[in-house]
């Protein structure tokens, strides 16, 4: 899988942008049409109570696609309508059914994580785009009013809130995954026990080959790579932002921020999630958790966003004298 991913990766930095502009439509509607089939009986696979992955020869998870094709469609959609951005049908309706419609696929999959994490990367773009606020701020405030309520009525995602307020009453049953990452924490200490040494990953702490890698880092390798790990976000966050910055056309512009976002944002719950300072959710670590779709996917992001800096011109200065006394740099 890795071998694909960089395949993708130096694929992705060589695409045609116009293509992408073209193309976007159509990709929308087969990613679509993919999570739609989670659901159709043969081809989805249904995995403790979520119908997330779908079985066409190879398995894989769609919604993984989709946080790639989404934020694709809205530039596309953004660039094609730039002059109107400030308007309330194309600047703001539109592109909301544009990304909408994947996110509450992807939601009815109950995977509300990844659904989420679009919707902040969506929201991003919308922001710098320069959507006004008037109608994202209401929009949001909806938003997570609904989320609330949909988290309170659901007895499952009620309990881990319970649980995360009260890990050590939890800590066998609904709060056993936060509680024993704590103790793999802790276990490590600054040093870590040693690469393969760690203990908690042998049945105890459950899944720590996906969504819980993070503590098996901290246990086996101590401080330093933990936080190297949280480094390397940061990283990929100011790269981000600084070619969203120097990006020469709008389209480029928001694939950038919405492409930073689908890697930082499921980095940040997951790190807040393994660390119990959120409740506990279901997004992996990006390079770093199992799982083949993710992998490939996080690299083709990072793919296009390398193209995108090729294809930016940075900011040309000319120095112009003024009264003979210093000089000011206006940008051609």
């Amino acid at each position: 899988m890795l071998v694909i991913g960089l395949v993708a990766a130096f694929v992705a930095t060589r695409i045609d942008p116009v293509l992408l502009r073209k193309l976007w439509p159509l990709a929308l509607g087969v990613a679509c049409v993919l999570l739609v089939l989670c659901f159709v009986p043969g081809i989805g696979v249904n995995r403790f109570g979520a119908s997330r992955w779908i079985k066409l020869g190879v398995e894989f998870q769609p919604s993984e696609f989709l946080k790639v094709i989404g934020i694709l469609a809205m530039a596309g959609w953004f660039a094609r309508w730039q002059t109107e951005v400030h308007t309330f049908w194309r600047g703001f309706i539109i592109p909301g059914f544009i990304i909408g419609l994947p996110v509450g696929l992807i939601a009815i999959e109950t995977d509300v994580g990844s659904a989420l994490s679009l919707s902040v990367a969506a929201a991003a773009v919308f922001f710098c785009v320069g959507t006004r606020l008037i109608y994202l701020v209401p929009t949001a405030l909806v938003g997570i009013a609904g989320a609330a309520a949909f988290v309170r009525s659901n007895d499952t995602r009620w309990t881990r809130i319970l649980a995360w307020l009260d890990l050590d009453k939890y800590r066998l049953d609904e709060g056993q995954q936060q509680y024993r990452a704590l103790l793999a924490f802790g276990n490590g200490g600054p040093e870590g026990m040693g690469l393969g040494n760690g203990t908690e990953k042998f049945g105890t702490l459950t899944f720590a080959y996906s969504d819980f890698i993070f503590p098996v880092v901290g246990e086996e390798l101590g401080l330093p790579f933990t936080l190297g790990v949280v480094l390397c976000y940061v990283i990929i966050t100011v790269c981000g932002c600084s070619i969203a910055m120097q990006a020469s056309t709008v389209f480029d512009r928001c694939m950038a921020v919405g492409l930073t976002c689908v890697v930082v944002v499921p980095a940040m719950v997951n790190i807040a999630v393994t660390t119990a300072a959120f409740p506990n959710d279901g997004l992996p670590l990006p390079f770093v958790s199992y799982g083949g779709t993710s992998l490939i996917i996080s690299l083709a992001a990072v793919g296009l966003l390398c193209g995108i800096h090729r294809r930016s011109r940075p900011m040309e200065y000319k120095a112009l004298p003024v009264a003979g006394l210093r000089s000011y740099a206006v940008k051609l």
